[in-house]
Formats: structure tokens, sequence, C-alpha cells
């Protein structure tokens, strides 16, 4: 299974958030799945890629042109996609994964991952989305979702294709469930 990984190209300031981008990299090694994600080697980016590379895993990076430079490519890559643009990169990553997955980010990380689930909502991804909820990062978001459904903006149904968790093992039987059905 492909795991694309939304995060922040910064490690942010609370060391547990690349503590979960490793433990997410190391997950995803230990379960026989792949890596794809943004192409970084900065940040949680990088701290999520490191991981599953160190344990031998698969990496496939998507980096539109102009963010080379500065975001700064990961050279151990296993599979470096270039393209052109943001929008492309957001469609690449959906094509090419099973899973998207949020750690920390920011409005960047919230945008892809909120595009993923929108998609999802009207049949054009039909992945699993999921909010790796370290230290209640996203709350206040799933708090807002909840809103959505009191208030006849989201229904009940669509509210379950998203999952906000900071368990792997939660994370692992959401995907497991959703593709049972």
């Amino acid at each position: 299974m492909r795991i694309a990984v939304y995060c922040g190209a910064h490690l942010g300031s609370d060391p547990a958030y690349q503590e979960a981008a490793k433990k997410l990299g190391d997950w995803i090694v230990d379960n026989n799945h792949e890596l794809v994600y943004g192409g970084s080697k900065l940040g949680l980016m990088g701290a999520v890629a490191n991981s599953v590379l160190d344990k031998g895993g698969t990496v496939t990076g998507i980096m539109p042109k102009f963010l080379q430079d500065r975001e700064r490519i990961h050279t151990g890559l296993t599979h470096l996609i270039t393209v052109n643009d943001l929008d492309e990169r957001k469609k690449a990553m959906m094509q090419h994964a099973d899973v998207c997955l949020a750690l920390p980010g920011g409005i960047g990380t919230l945008e892809e991952i909120s595009e993923a689930y929108s998609w999802a909502r009207v049949g054009q991804n039909n992945t699993p989305c999921i909010f790796f909820d370290v230290n209640n990062y996203y709350a206040p978001l799933q708090t807002f979702f909840d809103q959505m459904v009191e208030q006849n903006f989201l229904s009940h149904e669509d509210r379950q294709l998203v999952l906000f968790s900071d368990s792997l093992l939660e994370i692992d039987t959401f995907i497991q469930d959703y593709y049972k059905k």
C-alpha cells in the first residue's frame, strides 16, 4: 500500500512532531507499505522520508520544479517525480496513493489533505483520509468538522470518510475497514 503523507517542510516547535514522523516512517516499512510525499529533505518531510529509507523502505517524492531549490530535494529517494506546479503535485500524490495522511504542518499541508478529503466526498478520490493528530494538533479542525455535521453542511456519512487519531493502531484499523466497505 502506498501512503501519501502531507506534512511540514519545518519541524514545528514540539519535538513530538518529529518523533511521530519517525514512528510513522517505521510503521510504513514494518507494514510493507511505501511512502509517497513532497520530496523535500527538510522538516517533517525529511524526517518521515529518512525513517522509511533508514529501514530500507521505498520512498517516492513528488516535487514541482519551482520548489526544488527552496525545499531542497531529498537526494536519497527511491523515485523522484518532477511536476510543473502544486496542482500537478496534489493530483500526482493522490494518483500514486492508497491512503492520504497528514502529519502536522502548515497551510500547504492543510490544503492538500483537505482537497484529498473533499475529492473523496464527491467520489474523485477513493482513499481513506487521515489526520495523524499528534498532541491534539488537529483537534480544532476535528471540532470544526463536527460542527459542519451539526449545522448540516457535512453529512454524517461523509464525516466518517476521515479519521483524526494519534494511534497508528487505530489508523491501521481505519484503513483496513475502509477497504472492506
